[in-house]
């Protein structure tokens, strides 16, 4: 092994192999040599163009005060008068010359700074900071742009430049005038623009004082979830030194969601209550102008009264109602009205005919809801052009991204003379002091804001005010009905809360200011439980429009929701019954409506089964009562049940199979029970999939469709009773429902009644009237049985129906 140039030659070492080739060494990287940063041209030239202005200022006023010298002849003369400023050009030439030769070689520039001012340097950086040294060179400057004054103003005015500098200001006071005039119309003009993006820029914004806000957290009914957690964030708001004291931070930032009238902006309303601090209202419609940039300007100007008022009170709460309109980037501007994209199918229950959407759970109904918005528009109905390009939307003009720099921008320093007094006098300006602002933001469309809005810094705590729970329910009655006289009891109040399951704060003070001017028109002061039930039926289903089926229309429609309300009585145990009506509405003829009878948050096959049997009892009901013939009311009952056995067999794993259908489509896979096609050959594997999916589906509600025909075959006298009960009272309640089903005495229907084998024969035999004149389109040929006094020898049966 040898040494060759501070490289190992290892062919002579035993062993080691010889590489075929040439051997290629690296180079050693070149040592970069110092020299000076180039300098920009305006650098390089700025003095030297001050001392040739400064020149010929000087000159200008020779022939300004001389009418008779020319300014060849005053050049001539000042460059001899003035030949010190030629001399002070000639040295900054020089340092330009010697600075250009530093920035070319490497030896000449550091021979001048390590050996001519090294030491110097050395001292100076020793001695004094970085900030000392900044502030030591710029008075330097500015002393010698004053001594350069001085000695321009002294050479044009004649006088030396001590009096120069006294006689400046009168100077200045004589160009007042044209100064002014100038000043005048600039002004005048910017006026016209700043006076209007102004006026623009008001309103909006409400502010609350401490004493103006009485809403406490006491008022806040059902959410104490969510309560206890903004609590949190007011304890933070006022003692700051209890997380800041351990290297935390305070949460500026919170976000309600949830339906609407969840009491979210209340929340609000008592977070500045309590606190007693200023309570900010902001219209995010507002910030929505014709004019690019007056909604940045609005919400510049808001955090700079909010800023204010933190300062004056020690913190502030700014609360942003439908943020969604202000903080989103347009992700909903092909909507429709209704928040629907354009060009979507409607959902399972628009048009007439039975409303079957109302029996089903919140849940099915959520699902049904989705499935319709999820196809694509057609081809046809969709735009071709986008007019207007989002401008003027939510966000639009740069509004969101400024409120997203007032959200977590860095703060300038505060105040004028603190800005730039204390930098001209060579000073730090002061920090900026700790701004105490709880920005509170809601929403019921979370998905709509953007996530640059959402990431912590911004909003830091999320929280979700969903629909209260059925003891919050019944401690917002409860607090509503204090408010007013009232002969509601304890049990009463539990009956309220669970027939209104999806109840929120808004609805539960609609649904008694209701109750109380039903009982006022009535001529009564007290509110009963009557009251309140008319009210909620009256705003569930809005009044009846004053129309009246003929009797054989009216008697098929009954039997049609008495089919539903007793498959729904018999089978269904997560659900109850609130109402059935044959009253026709806006866009249905009579309805079924159900309720949970207690707060669930999973669904089970059973259940969905069950929901299916309810909905397909109308399409057995009239073919079994009306000899086989069949209705289009059912077509909404068809749709409901279809969509929950689809999802039931293609997603849910609650049919024959497990597999998963979007996932066999996504992967392009055959599906379990699949085949072939009708030509006895494969197919695409999507048709594969569909055409196996379509034939569970219909085996699964054939197979629903005949359970539904065997119940109602059991109950035959309980659907007549239902109808008759229907058409006799056309709405009834979920307890006289169960009262005519049961045979027993209810709220407001005797259902004994219908207990009596005599009454029940009377029904079948108006029944058959009613069907012949359905068959042959002609008036029924029997009366409606009356129902009668009990008095008068209607004495009910010793036991009731038997329940299946």
């Amino acid at each position: 092994m040898t040494i060759k140039d501070g490289a190992v030659d290892v062919s002579d070492v035993a062993g080691a192999p010889v590489p075929e080739g040439p051997q290629v060494h690296e180079p050693p990287p070149e040592k970069v040599e110092p020299k000076r940063k180039k300098m920009s041209l305006w650098d390089r030239g700025k003095i030297l163009l001050l001392l040739a202005v400064a020149f010929f200022v000087i000159v200008w006023s020779q022939v300004a005060d001389n009418p008779l010298m020319t300014f060849s002849d005053a050049l001539r003369i000042e460059v001899v008068d003035s030949q010190w400023l030629l001399w002070l050009a000639g040295i900054e030439l020089l340092r330009q010359i010697h600075f250009l030769v530093s920035e070319k070689w490497s030896g000449y520039h550091v021979f001048w700074t390590q050996k001519v001012f090294g030491g110097t340097d050395r001292m100076v950086k020793r001695r004094w900071s970085d900030w000392t040294r900044f502030r030591v060179a710029r008075a330097i400057k500015w002393a010698a742009l004053i001594v350069l004054v001085a000695l321009v103003a002294g050479a044009a005015l004649g006088t030396s430049p001590f009096l120069a500098i006294f006689q400046a200001p009168a100077l200045i006071y004589q160009a007042l005038p044209f100064i002014f005039q100038l000043a005048f119309a600039f002004f005048f003009v910017a006026f016209q623009f700043i006076g209007l993006f102004w006026l623009l820029s008001r309103g909006g914004v409400d502010t609350y004082y401490p004493d103006d806000i009485k809403t406490r957290f006491s008022d806040v009914w059902g959410q104490d979830h969510v309560v206890q957690r903004i609590r949190e964030n007011i304890m933070f708001l006022e003692k700051p030194e209890e997380i800041e004291a351990k290297g935390g931070y305070v949460p500026g930032g919170l976000l309600l969601w949830g339906p609407p009238g969840t009491g979210k902006t209340l929340m609000a309303e008592a977070v500045a209550g309590e606190t007693g601090k200023p309570y900010v209202f902001v219209d995010p419609g507002a910030f929505i102008n014709m004019f690019m940039g007056v909604g940045i300007l609005k919400v510049k100007s808001l955090f700079r009264k909010l800023r204010k008022l933190s300062l004056r009170y020690g913190g502030v709460i700014v609360f942003f109602d439908e943020a969604d309109a202000l903080g989103n980037r347009g992700t909903l501007a092909g909507t429709a009205p209704g928040g629907a994209p354009r060009g979507f199918t409607p959902p399972p229950f628009h048009g007439s005919g039975c409303h079957g959407f109302s029996y089903l759970s919140r849940d099915t109904q959520s699902l049904l809801f989705r499935n319709s918005m999820s196809e694509a528009p057609p081809e046809e109905t969709r735009s071709r052009f986008m007019m207007g390009g989002m401008q003027g939307g939510g966000g639009g003009g740069g509004t969101l991204q400024a409120l997203l720099t007032e959200l977590s921008g860095l703060k300038k320093p505060r105040g004028l003379l603190n800005r730039w007094g204390r930098r001209a006098l060579g000073m730090r300006p002061k920090a900026p002091p700790k701004y105490r602002i709880l920005v509170m933001m809601a929403t019921n469309m979370p998905e709509s804001l953007d996530e640059a809005l959402l990431r912590p810094g911004r909003i830091d705590r999320i929280y979700r005010v969903g629909y209260p729970s059925k003891a919050g329910r019944i401690m917002t009655y409860k607090g509503y009905l204090d408010k007013v006289p009232h002969e509601i009891t304890d049990e009463n109040l539990e009956k309220l809360a669970t027939i209104t399951p999806y109840a929120t704060g808004a609805t539960i003070k609609d649904l008694v200011n209701e109750a109380l001017i039903t009982a006022i028109r009535d001529g009564r002061e007290v509110i009963t439980y009557k009251d309140l039930v008319r009210a909620k039926q009256l705003k569930e289903l809005g009044p009846p429009e004053d129309v009246e089926y003929i009797e054989r229309e009216r008697h098929a429609v009954a039997v049609h929701e008495g089919c539903h309300a007793v498959v729904a009585f018999r089978v269904r145990e997560h659900m109850e019954i609130d109402l059935a009506t044959i009253e026709k509405g806006s866009d249905y003829l009579g309805m079924v409506a159900s309720i949970p009878p207690e707060d669930q948050f999973t669904r089970w096959r059973s259940e969905y089964e069950a929901d299916i049997l309810v909905s397909l009892a109308s399409l057995a009901g009239e073919r079994m009562f009306f000899d086989g013939d069949s209705s289009s009311g059912v077509s909404g009952d068809l749709e409901s049940a279809t969509t929950v056995a689809s999802f039931m067999e293609g997603f849910w794993g609650m049919g024959s199979t497990v597999s998963s259908y979007s996932s066999s489509r996504r992967l392009e896979v055959g599906s379990p029970g699949g085949g072939r096609g009708k030509d006895g050959k494969d197919g695409k594997p999507e048709e594969v999939v569909r055409r196996a999916l379509a034939d569970r589906i219909e085996d699964h509600l054939g197979t629903l469709l005949e359970r539904a025909e065997d119940i109602l075959k059991e109950n035959r006298s309980s659907v007549l009773a239902i109808a008759h009960a229907l058409e006799t009272h056309k709405t009834l309640t979920g307890e006289d429902v169960e009262a005519v089903l049961t045979g027993r005495e209810g709220v407001t229907i005797d259902g004994r009644i219908y207990a009596d084998p005599d009454f029940l024969s009377q029904l079948e035999e108006y029944h058959a009237a009613a069907a012949g004149a359905h068959r042959a389109h002609s008036p029924v040929r029997l009366a409606l049985p009356p129902i009668g006094n009990r008095e008068e020898g209607h004495t009910a049966a010793s036991t009731p129906p038997p329940v299946v």
